[in-house]
């Protein structure tokens, strides 16, 4: 059954768009205190503390680390968007363009289409289409699949009965549609969809370029949404009967955890600054009125921070005392390396312009990660095998 998310009041501010990995002035890298840093990695930013839910606090990464690609798990993937882990190891990923959904398995490398999730719409030269992929923490019993994605008039979330035992192809059942009427439009679509710690389904939205939405709590564009499997409001959102987590965001595609429960999320900005944040509920994060570290009271600043050029943020994942972050038009691997709540050190680059735009990354365990790249969303430039799924050894 389709669920409209309750709401509060509005507020409304002023817009603009950008894109997924697209343009963006290149700005020189800053430090916290506005001075040119002296590394060609982003300079870390201060962060708004946390409290941790368990009260433990990861121990400090080290100041370096390492990511090494150690093979490559699948080739020839077509605009590959979600990916997700079966709890049997393989993997779900999700095609953009096509709205279908592919199985790999990770030790053998072969690929086996799922099915096609039915109302997916990816406008020509857009960023919409199958997007976000998760695997219900009790898939063993209900065996359900979560997808977000656009159609012709919203985004929306759904879930799928997965039955492996079903023919190649035919194996999702229909979707029930348990989240609907968050914006779309040909960019900002958001995507990134996750089950926290919780048990609880995350949701990372895009303001579809109309940057009043960020801010308007009547919307669920340029949110983080929090939900029930079952896509209501839980009772201790920080806004009674609302879906709404956290506002002020632009266009989150990466969302995660680290082991003492505090979620992260990487976001789009828009000519000056891409941000990774530390994400507390009902706290608002600026845009449009801020981009980047803005020392405004009234908002959360991120806790790290890129020039545009550097980043196009997607998809993050914690492993090894690190938040690890797939950039697009960057064409890297960010390390941003944490001692709680904020950075150890500075981040990172790994890849730099190696293997081209990158979406998606997964964490198997604390040390081995799945990165896909992404360049053949009509940004990029494929090469042969492109695109692929790579496994990264990191420490």
């Amino acid at each position: 059954m389709g669920v409209r998310a309750g709401v509060v009041a509005a507020v409304a501010v002023v817009l603009l768009a950008g894109c997924d990995g697209g343009g963006g002035t290149t700005s020189p890298l800053l430090s916290p205190t506005g001075r040119p840093a002296r590394t060609s990695a982003a300079a870390p930013a201060p962060s708004a503390s946390a409290a941790s839910p368990s009260g433990a606090t990861p121990s400090a990464a080290p100041a370096r680390g390492t990511a090494t690609v150690t093979g490559t798990v699948a080739t020839h993937l077509s605009t590959p968007w979600g990916v997700a882990q079966l709890p049997d190891g393989a993997l779900l990923v999700a095609s953009r363009d096509s709205g279908r959904i592919s199985r790999v398995d990770p030790d053998k490398g072969t690929v086996a289409e799922v099915g096609s999730v039915p109302g997916v719409s990816h406008p020509q030269g857009g960023e919409g289409g199958l997007l976000g992929l998760a695997v219900s923490p009790d898939f063993g019993s209900d065996q359900m699949v979560y997808a977000y994605f656009t159609t012709e008039s919203d985004n929306r979330i759904a879930r799928m009965i997965y039955d492996p035992s079903r023919p190649a192809g035919e194996q999702l059942g229909a979707p029930d549609t348990i989240v609907r009427d968050i914006p779309s439009g040909t960019l900002h679509n958001g995507g990134r969809i996750a089950f926290g710690p919780d048990g609880m389904l995350y949701a990372g939205t895009g303001e579809t370029g109309n940057r009043s939405l960020a801010q308007n709590m009547s919307s669920l564009g340029g949110k983080i949404l929090r939900m029930t499997p079952d896509g209501q409001p839980p009772q201790d959102n920080p806004f009674p009967g609302s879906l709404v987590y956290s506002l002020g965001h632009r266009n989150v595609q990466g969302l995660a955890w680290d082991p003492a429960g505090h979620l992260w999320a990487s976001e789009f900005g828009q000519d000056k600054w891409d941000e990774l944040n530390l994400i507390e509920p009902g706290k608002n994060y600026g845009w449009p009125v801020v981009e980047g570290i803005a020392h405004n009271p009234a908002y959360v600043d991120p806790v790290a921070q890129w020039p545009t050029d550097q980043a196009s943020p997607s998809g993050i994942a914690y492993a090894a005392g690190s938040i690890w972050m797939a950039a697009l038009k960057g064409e890297r691997l960010w390390r941003i390396p944490l001692n709680g709540t904020h950075t150890a050190a500075p981040p990172q680059a790994f890849f730099t312009h190696t293997y081209g735009r990158l979406r998606t990354v997964v964490a198997l365990d604390d040390h081995t990660l799945l990165l896909t790249t992404s360049n053949t969303d009509g940004r990029g430039t494929p090469k042969p095998g492109d695109d692929r799924l790579l496994r990264v050894s990191v420490s």
